[in-house]
């Protein structure tokens, strides 16, 4: 699900993100920390009217073009890389500088009707080249049908293929330094939209998981309000309850929002327009999320009958070709993650020998796909008989629901405390994921016990197979609450795609080399 929000062009420079998420997705990340410390760049964005933005993109943008296209000229006539050039035809740079001149005009007309303008949050950088190289092949070949016409004179049509790759990918890395930007800026609370979430319902922890699961959008969720107390007063993760629906002027008064996200079910339509008002009259943005039988954009399939249109629902699970295609990347790239890993396993498996006797794995039920249980396999970290010291630990539990967790666990063995720390102990379920009850990537497996104390919504992440890695270990891992952990999950589930798959195992290298979170 992507927040269908209306987004300012204003906001563009501080709100990409690459196609892989390739940052961390925590919600500790999502949160705009404010540093003690200044950044010159945060205090320079600060000082900048919001409306200068858009002016220096579009600049930005021109001067880039103009670049490409010298460095076009330059591959062509100077450099004559890949075809030599007749000195017939030989020309000076100056010939070409109406068509230069005529891209810079061209090329931000053909952006803004092709959506490279005005920018929409959460676009990808793979998505964001695209649209740019879509755009400028379109002006380019508008330049060179408009050249065939009005100029008599035969110009090198190799200088404009040239031109077109050069100026998409200058414009690309620029979009790329922008992410880099954006994410530097964001640590200050720049570019970051601040809002209260009103319901906590279904539809309200969609936003919860969206923006959990997605910081690069540069949403700030303050907390929410419900009407239900059990709602209302219980936090959710990081997401402060803020009490009952009518506390919500109380909050717009006393807290910085920029906007309220509005998620009742349509009987509230009463309430729906009294808050509207409210936030009218404080100046704050309000908008609201339809309740259509608190459906995703994924679970909603629209046909039409001669121009009525028709909403049925689909499944969002990973089920059909999707599963298919996700059995069979489990398959090819575990088997060969297997074989590749063999010789580091088998090292693993002499020193857990030589540094405590026990047995070198260690199996456990776990509860798979659908609540399915299957026996887990990990390298045994802990002592044996670890089990049983669990219930005279459970005072010093820092994890919340029904998680156990403890930081410096007192059973753990020296060399279980470093396979912990780099996920070592986790290579084994290679074996689960060849035999098809887990994933390289999906929800992290839960035990029967902590099952059992799922809340109904809880149980949505049961929905596919658990993995090794997910959206959870790549954003935090232990540090992660219960509850986030879920919200992360669900997202996965709503949201699965294999450029997503991908993306994920390309940041869990770089997530276990650090060790955040891992204990």
């Amino acid at each position: 699900m992507k927040l269908g929000l209306p987004v300012d062009f204003d906001d563009y420079a501080m709100s990409l993100v690459n196609e892989l998420n390739l940052s961390d997705a925590g919600v500790s990340a999502q949160s705009s920390r404010q540093h003690a410390k200044t950044s010159l760049l945060a205090d320079l964005a600060c000082r900048m009217p919001k409306g200068a933005w858009k002016y220096l993109l579009v600049l930005n943008d021109a001067v880039l073009i103009l670049a490409a296209f010298v460095a076009a000229y330059a591959i062509r006539y100077e450099l004559q890389w890949f075809r030599a050039v007749d000195p017939v035809f030989q020309v000076d740079i100056w010939v070409y500088t109406p068509f230069a001149l005529a891209m810079m005009v061209i090329l931000p007309i053909s952006f803004r009707f092709s959506g490279v303008y005005p920018y929409r949050r959460g676009r990808s950088l793979i998505e964001e080249t695209y649209t740019i190289a879509t755009a400028v092949t379109v002006g380019v070949v508008a330049l060179i049908t408009a050249g065939l016409f009005f100029s008599p004179l035969l110009y090198s049509r190799l200088i404009f293929l040239y031109f077109a790759f050069l100026a998409t990918t200058l414009l690309g890395l620029s979009r790329f330094v922008i992410q880099l930007l954006r994410g530097h800026l964001r640590q200050y609370g720049v570019g970051v939209e601040r809002f209260v979430l009103v319901g906590a319902g279904d539809v309200g922890r969609m936003v919860m998981r969206t923006v959990a699961a997605r910081p690069d959008y540069g949403y700030q969720l303050m907390g929410f309000v419900d009407d239900n107390p059990a709602k209302g007063a219980t936090d959710i993760g990081p997401f402060k309850g803020l009490g009952p629906v009518d506390n919500l002027p109380d909050v717009l008064d006393s807290q910085p929002v920029d906007s309220v996200i509005i998620c009742l079910p349509w009987q509230s339509h009463r309430v729906i327009q009294r808050l509207l008002r409210t936030c009218e009259q404080r100046g704050v943005r309000a908008q609201v999320v339809p309740d259509l039988f608190q459906l995703t954009k994924n679970q909603v399939l629209v046909t039409d009958l001669n121009g009525i249109p028709l909403i049925s629902t689909r499944d969002v699970s990973i089920q059909g070709w999707n599963l298919i295609l996700k059995r069979v990347s489990d398959l090819v790239f575990g088997s060969v993650a297997a074989v590749a890993g063999l010789p580091l396993m088998l090292l693993i498996a002499l020193a857990i020998k030589l540094d405590t006797p026990g047995p070198v794995l260690y199996s456990q039920t776990r509860i798979g796909r659908n609540g399915a249980p299957f026996r887990c396999y990990k390298f045994r970290s802990m002592v044996v008989g670890a089990d049983s010291m669990r219930p005279e630990l459970a005072d010093i539990n820092e994890a919340t629901g029904p998680l156990f967790k403890v930081r410096n666990d007192p059973r753990r063995t020296a060399v279980g405390r470093w396979l912990r720390r780099y996920s070592l102990d986790e290579l084994p379920q290679l074996i689960n994921v060849i035999r098809g009850e887990m994933s390289l990537v999906g929800p992290r497996p839960n035990l029967p016990e902590e099952a059992e104390q799922y809340e109904e919504w809880h149980k949505r992440r049961l929905a596919v197979s658990p993995g090794i890695t997910g959206l959870w270990q790549v954003s935090g891992r232990s540090d992660l609450t219960f509850d986030e952990m879920v919200l992360l999950d669900i997202y996965y589930v709503e949201n699965w795609n294999i450029a997503l798959d991908i993306g994920i195992l390309l940041r869990s290298l770089p997530a276990v080399l650090r060790g955040r979170g891992a204990y």
